[in-house]
């Protein structure tokens, strides 16, 4: 197989000179070609044939978001994103991995001294996984309609959650929206979610608030002590491991600096062991769609401890790295395409359902 071929689209010079020098200096990937505008980047796409595009959201003669929107209506492809680390930025990346951009990485800083290193193995770990992206996920998100975006639920009949129970999120590659599809769908009176996405900060927050004015349950970036609440949804946020512990007063959240774990932080690993260490066996745990492995060997502990834990399945992932990773360690009770999940953490958590309801299927 030949070197992954990346074109490098952004206004500045030294960006793209930068982004070029970080990926020739990796010997199974080059820059065949630089545009500093869209209009530029659409004909170096015919004529270069690129894998994979990295893309500037604030350029001239064409914004990033509407060249995106072309680019996946007419020529489907791996699109990672390049964003300012702004409140603006962070929302506008928001909007593109709605529309089908793979990822994103934030612009470098002019004073990354020895960041640079981090940043450069962000950027190429990012384009060699593009090379296994579901592209068939990426355009159904992008082809979405307005109508299949608005609230999915908001009141279910018959819905009674059982008291204590809590639910746990772990995702990363293409989790941004696979996550809003399972919260899109559950009620105002589903048991509180504790979701770790892998995300840097900063684009936690703008992704908070784009949860929150989306999903009937009410969505948090998770600050510490906050009391685990029915019906509301407590985000990591960007740089912090976000940790459930037991108190008199209940269960709260819990925020901790400290190392990265699995080269994350936030860590899905802390965020499931911290569910084991309250005691939780009615938990019920979810992995999403995701680059590497980071938390998978959590998730079989949790199973073993007497969690039920759910997996999606391969040809819904954008990547199925994570939970593939669940899947080989055999972790999971259930494997269940995207848009079954919600469905299925309600018969979970619901005090009135049958018995038999609750048993794994498979």
């Amino acid at each position: 197989m030949g070197k992954i071929k990346v074109l490098v689209v952004d206004d500045s010079m030294v960006i793209r000179q930068l982004l070029k020098q970080m990926i020739n200096a990796e010997d199974d990937m080059e820059v065949v070609g630089t545009a500093a505008d869209p209009i530029i980047a659409r004909d170096k796409i015919k004529h270069l044939n690129p894998d994979v595009i990295t893309l500037d959201i604030e350029m001239p003669r064409m914004d990033g978001i509407t060249f995106l929107r072309n680019l996946m209506r007419l020529r489907p492809m791996p699109v990672i994103m390049i964003s300012t680390l702004t409140e603006a930025g962070a929302a506008i990346t928001m909007e593109s991995l709605d529309i089908g951009a793979f990822d994103f990485v934030p612009k470098p800083k002019d004073n990354l001294g020895k960041g640079l290193e981090k940043y450069a193995e962000d950027v190429t770990s990012k384009i060699r996984a593009s090379l296994k992206v579901n592209m068939r996920e990426l355009e159904r998100r992008s082809q979405k309609t307005k109508k299949e975006q608005v609230k999915a639920i908001q009141k279910i009949a018959d819905y009674a959650p059982r008291v204590g129970q809590i639910i746990a999120i772990g995702a990363s590659t293409g989790g941004t929206e696979a996550i809003k599809e399972v919260l899109l769908r559950l009620p105002a009176n589903c048991p509180p979610v504790v979701i770790t996405q892998h995300i840097p900060e900063k684009f936690s927050t703008s992704y908070a608030a784009r949860m929150n004015a989306t999903c009937s349950m009410i969505v948090h970036e998770a600050e510490p002590n906050q009391k685990l609440m029915p019906g509301h949804v407590y985000i990591a946020p960007g740089g912090q491991h976000l940790l459930i512990k037991k108190t008199s007063n209940g269960l709260v959240t819990m925020l901790r600096d400290g190392d990265e774990v699995n080269r994350h932080k936030p860590s899905i690993e802390v965020m499931f062991d911290s569910i084991i260490a309250c005691g939780l066996k009615n938990a019920v745990a979810v992995m999403l769609t995701g680059m590497g492995a980071d938390g998978a060997d959590a998730m079989l502990r949790m199973k073993e401890f007497g969690c039920h834990t759910i997996i999606q399945d391969e040809d819904s992932c954008v990547v199925w790295g994570m939970p593939g990773a669940v899947f080989k360690l055999k972790g999971h009770n259930e494997v269940k395409p995207l848009l079954q999940i919600s469905g299925r953490l309600l018969a979970l958590t619901n005090r009135r359902a049958d018995k038999e309801s609750v048993k794994s299927t498979g």
